[in-house]
């Protein structure tokens, strides 16, 4: 019994000395394994090309003062020096063969010398096997001569199908066959911190892949689009290409970068997928993209705004002000107004709403639903089409308003709006100001901005905004419908206890 004590003590002690010295890596768990990229790279980088876009430069007049031209130097030398103007270097004699340019520089017949000079590089994949490739608008900005180039390298001269600057998107064709073509994926199904690939010509150097995660979804970068965001390397020549997910598919088309040198620092934005090939499908067809609209200027519905007006949370689009006969005048739509919806489908944020309505087919009948001093109601509007941007001026003129010391719980003094200024406005009511001191100069309301509603109440004169002023919590936020030129926005304020005292 003791001696098999022992032999079980000694044992157990042999066990103990041993375990420490077992390899590490037997007792830890396994760790998770890196992505490997090698399959997708193989899947769609030969439908991912590299576009070289050329512009044409008359060599004649290369180096000439302005205003001047071959003829004119011709008989600048004949007169003062009895001899033929000299040859430019690299140039040949009419009807002769040129030698001695450049690489990607050639000489146009019977255009006197004018050559091909590269403008710009980029990226860009090939959305069918029948040679049409989608890529960056500003790639081929300007570009007399568009070329892609396969990664078997063969070249093709390009036609320009369509392009479309708010968006970023152009599409150009190619006159070949059987091409490999990339797989269409879901941005909408995008998560942010999944794996994604860029594949591109970053310096011109041609299928380049680099990798990282998606950062932010629905980035507002004051464009058109909500970009998806990623820590991919993204530089000069990515432009165009495609960023891809873990299974091969197209999700976002990279477009720009957020620098302060003009390389890649760590941010790069994508336009999504789903909204280009919806472009894309409209220049394909008609070569250009039509979009709906019911002009009105909108903003963002902060938190303030929302906690003073009773709205359960800040959503919806701030109509700040509204073009005369256009869609929105003409339903019904006021400054002031928030809207909740279009055609049923919310509008969260500010920037919901041009895109739903961009992709609205201009004629079509819809229904905005917005909010308006505490309840909502749904107005019937007809979309028209987008035209250029207009900028409409303002009648700056006002009538000289006596001074005034602003005395009331806001920290305002008002009066009347003169007639001839309502007119003009097509304002029913409200009052100017004419003085602004605490509560309103912390929230930056100015002399001259006129105020048309306070919370849920229309304003018609400097009395009667006195009058409900005077009877505001001190406690809670007043909301103010105030215009500032063309605009109209709410603007949060909290009223103090008590009015100053002379």
């Amino acid at each position: 019994m003791t001696n098999f004590s022992v032999r079980n003590l000694l044992a157990a002690a042999v066990v103990a000395v041993c375990l420490p010295l077992m390899p590490h890596t037997a007792l830890a768990a396994p760790a998770a394994s890196l992505p490997d990229f090698t399959d997708l790279v193989d899947k769609v980088g030969p439908a991912v090309v590299n576009i070289r876009t050329t512009s044409r430069v008359s060599s004649s007049t290369q180096g000439l003062p302005p205003g001047m031209d071959d003829g004119d130097m011709s008989e600048f030398f004949r007169r003062f020096f009895g001899i033929p103007m000299p040859q430019a270097p690299g140039s040949s004699p009419r009807g002769g063969s040129g030698g001695g340019g450049s690489q990607g520089q050639q000489d146009a017949p019977d255009s006197g010398g004018d050559t091909e000079q590269n403008s710009g590089v980029g990226s860009g994949f090939i959305l069918s096997a029948d040679g049409y490739v989608m890529t960056n608008a500003h790639v081929v900005d300007d570009a007399d001569t568009i070329y892609v180039t396969l990664t078997d390298k063969r070249e093709f001269k390009a036609k320009l199908i369509g392009v479309d600057d708010r968006t970023d998107v152009a599409v150009v064709k190619i006159n070949a066959a059987n091409l490999p073509a990339v797989t269409i994926g879901d941005s909408n199904k995008v998560r942010v911190g999944e794996w994604v690939v860029a594949i591109g010509s970053p310096f011109g150097l041609e299928n380049t892949v680099t990798a990282g995660i998606v950062s932010a979804k629905g980035r507002d970068t004051g464009d058109y689009l909500p970009f998806i965001q990623t820590d991919v390397a993204v530089n000069p020549g990515n432009s165009g290409g495609p960023l891809i997910n873990m299974q091969g598919e197209v999700i976002g088309i990279n477009s720009q970068i957020y620098s302060r040198t003009g390389g890649f620092m760590g941010i790069s934005f994508a336009i999504p997928i789903d909204e280009a090939m919806r472009v894309a499908d409209q220049l394909k067809t008609t070569g250009k993209v039509t979009r709906g609209r019911i002009a009105v200027a909108i903003g963002e519905v902060t938190k303030d705004v929302a906690d003073s007006l009773g709205l359960p949370r800040a959503q919806g689009a701030l109509v700040s002000s509204v073009e005369p006969g256009g869609p929105a005048d003409k339903a019904g739509v006021q400054p002031g107004d928030i809207i909740l919806k279009f055609n049923g489908h919310p509008v969260d944020t500010a920037t919901d709403l041009p895109r739903m309505v961009g992709d609205t087919k201009p004629g079509t009948k819809a229904t905005i639903t917005i909010w308006r001093k505490g309840q909502t109601r749904d107005l019937p509007v007809t979309i028209a089409e987008m035209q250029p941007d207009k900028t409409a001026k303002a009648d700056t003129k006002k009538a000289q308003p006596p001074k005034q010391r602003a005395t009331n719980a806001l920290g305002l003094a008002v009066s009347d709006i003169p007639a001839d200024q309502l007119k003009a406005l097509k304002l029913r009511g409200g009052v100017q100001i004419d003085a602004v001191e605490g509560p309103a100069a912390r929230v930056g309301l100015q002399k001259g901005d006129l105020i048309l509603r306070v919370g849920d109440t229309d304003v018609s004169n400097a009395k009667e905004f006195e009058d409900i002023t005077s009877h505001l919590d001190p406690q809670k936020m007043t909301a103010l419908l105030v215009r500032r030129g063309d605009n109209t926005q709410f603007v949060p304020i909290r009223p103090r206890s008590a009015p100053a005292q002379k």
